[in-house]
């Protein structure tokens, strides 16, 4: 279904100096710090013997050598492990899932504690994930990955799917007193044709006596990106999907349809997307950071640890848009930001486009049911008809996009005698996303038809305007080109901050089965914020100041996403520069106050508080663990709840807050959008004015934990786990703002949070076999089941109200809050293992897979959940060349880029052709990965690697109802690095 470049040709790209197979380097919950782990082979040995002794059901990635991770980005090595896969954005894999499931469900954390992180794109910047991006972490700076796919009481509460803790290194680990690694190279990326420069640095000393040392490290790596697309995107009733309505559509006719075998009855109610579009996107991701951990150790007794850690990345990126407007042009509308006026000829008559040669097909949905879609079809305005709206273009440029994160920990351990042992460990966080200008103009285009036609879920479809013009903005004497309708800027910035206290102790027993107990303490008090800015105009002309320079789309734009020859790669765009300067010109300064825009923000405090208790075991044969842990989570929101117009006096810019005797809390200082004209009198009363409602929660929870280890035979070990865990809902579920309020004969509803939704509970059952059959070698089976509470159901009536006023009735009424309710799921699944060398080689393979069913209480799939996952790698190693070559495999999965709205009625049903089905979303066709690296040892101490993703260079197809009606095509090429590595 998922069609692909040829594989040999990238095989081929990938081993252009060698004839050997590469493989990952996985390893398990290593001892840590006191081995240093260098080269594939004996990272894999290491691996191994951890996973066979340790108690739980554990995963580890360590690095082979100082400051160099199995592949260039943690992401891309967690998912070469079973039950293990990725989210991708353009060319870096981002954001972890475990075990088929959302990526909010599994938490990582770093040293022991959560690390905020703040996302590069406006959209992840404006939505409230819990999920942690790993684009700001380079695999330079880490250690070791340690993946619980099984919990235990003293493991951080939040992982409801597993949990992953990354570690640093530690300065007095290492063997020399003074010892460093510097690496430089480049990256380059074929799409964008372009080239950038990629340097890291390190620096371990100690001191004579072992007493103390530092780690200094340093990293900058930049990178271009450029993605290509062909979409269902763009605005108004141009946009998505709907069915053909001859009611509303009188330019479809019997007489239109002459020839094509079809009556206008047969098309009534047919499915049809609403455009076809194509998209252009580039961009830079230049970060920078470093790392700086100092360790104490007088004694046997006693070790500290500070460190901090902060990477900082600029992503500047440039969005444009081309997107025909069938819908609307059948609809005889005109506007294409929200349908509004209609299509006119020169006598004022509205007009509305005809459809010739349909091409219509039966596709089965995902659900199973059957419908007919229209996958061709030429939409045309009446001979003679002056040229129509028929689609729209933009150009958007966010600058200052950028994501900070950063964190400080200090961490002690000291040894009161030979049983006592208490260790502490203090954390702040704090991790920023911001966009100082989303920057965009929007404009119409005007024709006399277009033509489309749909192909395979991986093919770009045929699309074709008529009597257009040149695809540049301006007005042509007969009426075809393009024109300004539409401009809008505006910045965000959301903060996610933590700091966290815990403590624990454990004391040896040494009796009976009771090998030691552990307890500890935890307390975590964490705050998300984000607020938009709109800046103020200074006249409500959208064609003041307008640009009349351009550039077009490259001229291989399209050229990886296939599809027939022919098809419309066209479109223009403005320079950064020419858009920074419009908006630079039509803007003007007020104040930060009034460039609020309150109904967007987001005002959340978390507090968790946590205490445990849990027994080391150990018998003839066995080992294990029980626990529990209790945890308490208090959620705190602000949420922007509206006043109607004229109830409150919005005061001027720069001037101070007006009171509202109605409203003591309200917010009068804040533009909101409203309108602040040069020479134009300030009207105080128009427009909402907001108040902040407040919310307070406690939810309590105990979650038990069980692992036992058995060992059937030397070398053959079988594990059971049971667990009860926790994932909280994400920050938007409690404080997004309300919006859409209305009264109508059901009664009065609006939408908002749910301050109520308790955290997600799943009870968790593991069991696992391992056959270490010979020296680095695994054959492994696990098998797992998850039964889920509280598993969010949105758009839909909780039973939550809240009193707003309504303007009509000039009377404060209660309104049913439309948001998130809850309900159950279920995740059932095996997972296979097998890795060997072959035969007494240097030669050896690693490969995994495994399937996970999700099960929601009301049949739609799970958010994020893929079924199968898998990994296919060779490898090859001796005393200079090793390399390694993945092939990675993620099955279809329902695609979210950001925190679903409370509000969003994804569990809506939609009847099409008079079935009544689930509303569906957009899936994420099934992908197939290739990756290699290969390294050459010049000297012990003079290395060259290189490093290639994405060899294939993938289309990643998306669909929605059915797989065989594409929604989006991305391409994003194939990315090299060099780099040369000096050891001292």
């Amino acid at each position: 279904m998922f069609k692909q470049t040829p594989l040999a040709a990238a095989v081929s790209l990938a081993l252009w100096s060698l004839s050997a197979m590469p493989a990952m380097a996985q390893t398990q919950e290593a001892p840590m710090q006191t081995v240093e782990v260098t080269g594939i082979r004996a990272s894999m040995a290491k691996s191994l013997e951890v996973k066979k002794n340790a108690t739980a059901n554990v995963e580890v990635i360590t690095a082979e050598d100082v400051g160099k991770m199995p592949d260039k980005n943690l992401a891309d090595s967690l998912q070469r492990l079973a039950g293990v896969a990725v989210r991708t954005d353009y060319d870096e894999a981002e954001k972890v899932s475990m075990r088929g499931t959302n990526p909010d469900m599994s938490l990582i954390l770093f040293n022991g504690h959560t690390v905020s992180g703040g996302d590069w794109y406006v959209g992840d910047q404006g939505s409230s994930s819990r999920s942690t991006s790993l684009s700001l972490m380079p695999s330079s700076v880490l250690n070791q990955a340690l993946v619980y796919k099984t919990s235990q009481a003293n493991i951080v509460d939040g992982g409801m799917a597993g949990t992953i803790n990354v570690t640093t290194r530690k300065p007095l680990a290492a063997k020399e007193r003074l010892s460093g690694v510097v690496s430089a190279g480049m990256s380059y990326a074929t799409l964008p044709g372009k080239s950038a420069p990629d340097l890291n640095a390190t620096v371990n000393w100690k001191n004579e006596a072992g007493t103390f040392g530092f780690i200094a490290q340093g990293f900058a790596e930049k990178r271009y990106v450029r993605r290509d697309t062909s979409s269902t995107l763009a605005y108004g009733f141009s946009s998505g999907y709907d069915v053909i309505n001859l009611k509303n559509m009188p330019g479809i006719t019997d007489a239109s349809l002459a020839g094509s075998g079809y009556t206008a009855k047969d098309l009534d109610g047919v499915r049809m997307r609403g455009t076809a579009s194509t998209e252009f996107v580039e961009g830079v991701r230049d970060r920078k950071g470093g790392m700086l951990s100092l360790e104490f150790k007088p004694n046997k007794d006693l070790d500290v640890t500070m460190t901090g850690f902060y990477s900082g990345m600029n992503a500047n990126n440039y969005g444009r848009l081309n997107a025909g407007a069938f819908y609307s042009m059948l609809m005889g509308k005109a506007e294409p930001l929200g349908g509004t006026n209609v299509n006119t000829n020169v006598n004022g008559q509205q007009v509305y486009a005809t459809l010739k040669n349909p091409v219509i097909v039966t596709e089965k949905t995902m659900y199973g049911d059957t419908i007919r879609v229209l996958k061709a079809a030429d939409i045309m305005y009446p001979a003679g008809t002056p040229p129509q709206y028929i689609g729209n273009s933009e150009s958007f440029y966010r600058n200052g996009a950028r994501a900070t994160s950063g964190f400080l920990d200090l961490d002690a351990k000291y040894r009161v005698n030979d049983d006592l042992t208490v260790k502490t460990l203090f954390s702040t966080t704090q991790g920023v996303g911001k966009t100082d200008a989303d920057q965009g103009l929007t404009y119409a285009r005007y024709g006399t038809g277009a033509s489309f036609s749909y192909g395979a879920v991986d093919q770009a479809p045929f699309i074709k305007y008529y009597g257009a013009g040149a695809n540049v903005p301006g007005m042509n004497a007969d009426g075809s080109g393009n024109m300004l309708i539409g401009r809008t800027i505006s910045g965000i910035k959301t903060t996610d901050k933590e700091n966290s206290l815990q403590l624990d102790a454990e004391y040896k027993v040494g009796k009976s089965f009771i090998e030691s107990i552990e307890t500890g303490v935890r307390y975590a008090d964490h705050h998300r914020d984000s607020a938009r800015r709109y800046p103020a105009y200074h006249t409500k002309d959208i064609n003041a100041n307008a640009p009349t320079s351009y550039i077009g789309f490259p001229g291989d734009f399209g050229k990886d996403l296939g599809g027939p020859a022919g098809w419309d790669n066209t479109g223009f765009t403005f320079t950064p520069e020419t858009l920074k300067a419009y908006f630079a010109a039509n803007t003007k300064p007020t104040s930060d106050e009034f460039e609020r825009r309150v109904f967007s923000e987001l005002h959340v405090r978390e507090r968790q508080s946590a205490a445990y208790v849990m027994a080391n075991l150990e018998g003839e044969r066995w080992s294990g663990n029980v626990g529990m842990r209790f945890v308490q989570t208090r959620e705190t929101a602000d949420i922007p709840t509206p006043i109607a117009p004229g109830k409150c006096e919005r005061a001027a810019p720069g001037q101070p807050a007006i009171p509202c005797a109605a409203y003591p809390g309200a917010v009068t200082t804040a533009g909101d959008l409203q309108p602040y004209y040069d020479n134009t009198p300030f009207n105080g009363f128009t427009g909402n004015t907001y108040y902040f409602a407040h919310t307070d929660r406690k939810f309590n929870n105990f979650l038990p934990s069980l692992n036992i280890r058995y060992e059937l035979s030397k070398d053959m070990i079988a594990r059971f786990g049971a667990s009860k865990t926790i994932s909280r809902q994400n920050y938007n579920m409690y404080g997004v703002g309300f919006s859409g309020a209305a009264c109508d004969a059901q009664g009065c509803h609006v939408n908002g949070p749910n301050p109520d939704l308790h955290p997600m509970i799943a009870k968790n059952l593991d069991a696992s076999w391992a056959w270490y059959f010979a020296r680095r070698s695994l054959v492994a089976v696990d098998l797992f089941y998850s039964k889920i509470d509280g598993y969010a159901k949105t758009g839909t009536t909780g039973g939550a109200t809240v009193e707003l006023w309504d303007e009509l009735s000039k009377a404060g009424k209660v309104y049913a809050v439309n948001t998130s309710s809850q309900q159950g799921a279920k995740i059932a699944g095996i997972e296979l293992s097998y890795e060997q060398p072959l035969f007494n080689t240097n030669f050896g393979i690693t490969s995994n897979v495994s399937k996970a069913h999700t099960k929601v209480d009301d049949g739609r799939p799970m958010v994020g959940a893929s079924e199968y996952a898998a990994n296919l790698g060779g490898y090859y190693e001796d005393d200079k060349l090793s390399a390694r070559l993945v092939w990675n495999y993620r099955s279809e999965y329902i695609n979210s880029s950001t925190a679903p709205s409370p509000t969003a009625n994804s569990q809506g049903m939609t009847t099409i052709q008079g079935i009544l089905m689930p509303s569906a979303p957009t899936m994420a066709a099934p992908v197939k990965t290739l990756a290699f690296n290969a390294s050459y040892s010049f000297t012990p101490n003079l290395v060259l690697s290189f490093d290639a993703t994405n060899l294939t260079n993938v289309r990643r197809a998306y669909y929605r109802y059915s797989e065989e009606e594409q929604s989006k095509l991305d391409v994003i090429g194939r990315q090299f690095y060099l780099n040369l590595k000096y050891k001292f």
